[in-house]
């Protein structure tokens, strides 16, 4: 009978492993990876390569993208516009050899957005199904084969999501539900210039498309500062699953089955109605990090048991130094990292506990760096929009510079993806595959 409550224990346990709720970690199926917080658990990354050395492949793509690539089950999925067209595609290739398993047209548009592009927003993928957005609010849905399961415009049926900069907010999977954003200025800043529009954000399911909940995300905002370009991200703590949301001067967190507002922190417009947010939150040793729109409040760690609207007393510490416009904060082995990306490029370490900083530090550069840093293998990886890789030591006691790449394929706006021992690299018109050879 030990025997057998052994063997019964040990399977619970492999069960237990195998059935959470976010993909194995030598995956990359959503644009913050595995963890959603920019960090995976992959060993022996490399840290030196060039275009030639330590290249396992590199696929041609049609036009420019800023998509992060998305690798699962052996595939990678990534979106491009093509230079030549107004179309808009999904590709799927082979993760180990580069080979363009399929390409699959999914809208198509003329619009075109200042220092951004229609293929901004990353694919999701996991189930065996993965699905693109763009920013003509084309949104599909297929398998892994390529096969069509649902197509829909949000234009469409929503009017018009373009912000100013062109809408850029990747969609999140969990538990057979998308989750997608859309936070927006009343009136459409360019044509057609749709007015009484509304921000909301959409729970749909995930094997026909269709709507389960459109929740309204109403704020005090203004003009500009109702643009969002931020992607909902996923918070699990032992009390209940939320949807949290960063944008229109607010951190708001929802409930997933209903769509309902747990709580709302406001923070004051620093310039009323030009506070467009960019950086998405992360989570990590119990908290929500959340940057403030524009790079000049720092970043703010609120406690995640809030209700309600919340105050002063429930941030557990503020950093008031160097912070990100656009990048992401990365979320690693108990630290936060961030990057403050306009020329030079601060990055800047930090206790998530405490807040107390560890280092800080230049990535230098003529270029911004817009890309959010991600990390694994004890490494962190920084691309500027001039092509330059960063590769640094992911450590508590110094700023430590590693190597510099040149990838030339520039403008660059995607963050590195990490999977299978590699890095995915999607430059202005190339995808990359880098690993220790």
């Amino acid at each position: 009978m030990e025997v057998i409550f052994r063997s019964i224990s040990i399977l619970f346990i492999i069960i237990s492993i195998f059935s959470g709720t976010q993909s194995d970690a030598e995956d990359w199926p959503h644009w913050r990876g595995p963890f959603l917080n920019g960090s995976c658990n992959e060993k022996n990354l490399p840290v030196k390569w060039s275009l030639s050395e330590n290249t396992a492949w590199v696929a041609e793509l049609p036009g420019p993208g800023s998509a992060t690539p998305i690798i699962i089950d052996g595939k990678v999925f990534i979106s491009s516009m093509d230079k030549n067209s107004n179309a808009l595609f999904g590709f799927c290739f082979d993760a180990g050899s580069g080979k363009e398993l399929w390409r699959k047209k999914l809208g198509e548009s003329n619009r075109n957005v200042p220092r951004n592009n229609l293929a901004t927003p990353s694919a999701v993928a996991g189930g065996g199904h993965v699905y693109f957005i763009f920013g003509s609010g084309d949104f599909a849905g297929l398998d892994y084969e390529g096969n069509l399961l649902f197509s829909r415009n949000l234009e469409e049926e929503y009017g018009n999501i373009s912000q100013k900069f062109g809408y850029s907010s990747s969609p999140l999977l969990h538990e057979n539900r998308l989750y997608i954003l859309v936070q927006r200025r009343h009136t459409a800043y360019r044509a057609p210039r749709d007015t009484g529009l509304d921000s909301f954000i959409l729970a749909l399911n995930a094997g026909t498309g269709e709507n389960i909940w459109k929740q309204p995300r109403e704020t005090k905002a203004k003009d500009e500062t109702l643009d969002s370009y931020s992607s909902p991200i996923l918070y699990q703590n032992s009390e209940r699953s939320e949807l949290l949301v960063v944008g229109a001067s607010c951190v708001t967190s929802n409930d997933l089955n209903t769509g309902a507002e747990l709580w709302r922190y406001e923070y004051p417009e620093q310039r009323e109605g030009m506070d467009r947010n960019i950086s998405s939150p992360v989570t990590g040793e119990g908290l929500i990090f959340a940057v403030p729109p524009r790079g000049d409040l720092g970043l703010l760690a609120i406690k995640s048991d809030g209700r309600g609207v919340l105050s002063k007393d429930n941030i557990a510490w503020m950093f008031n130094g160097p912070s990100p416009d656009c990048s992401t904060p990365l979320y690693y082995k108990g630290n936060i990292y961030i990057l403050a990306d306009r020329t030079d490029g601060i990055l800047t370490c930090l206790d998530a506990k405490t807040g107390r900083q560890k280092w800080q530090g230049k990535l230098g550069g003529s270029s911004p760096w817009w890309a959010s840093v991600t990390a694994g293998d004890d490494k962190l990886y920084c691309i500027s929009e001039a092509a330059e890789v960063v590769v640094l030591a992911a450590n508590d006691e110094e700023f430590k510079i590693l190597s510099r790449i040149e990838m030339e394929d520039k403008p660059v706006q995607a963050s590195i993806a990490i999977a299978d021992g590699c890095l995915f690299i999607h430059t202005a018109n190339k995808l990359y595959c880098i690993g220790n050879q």
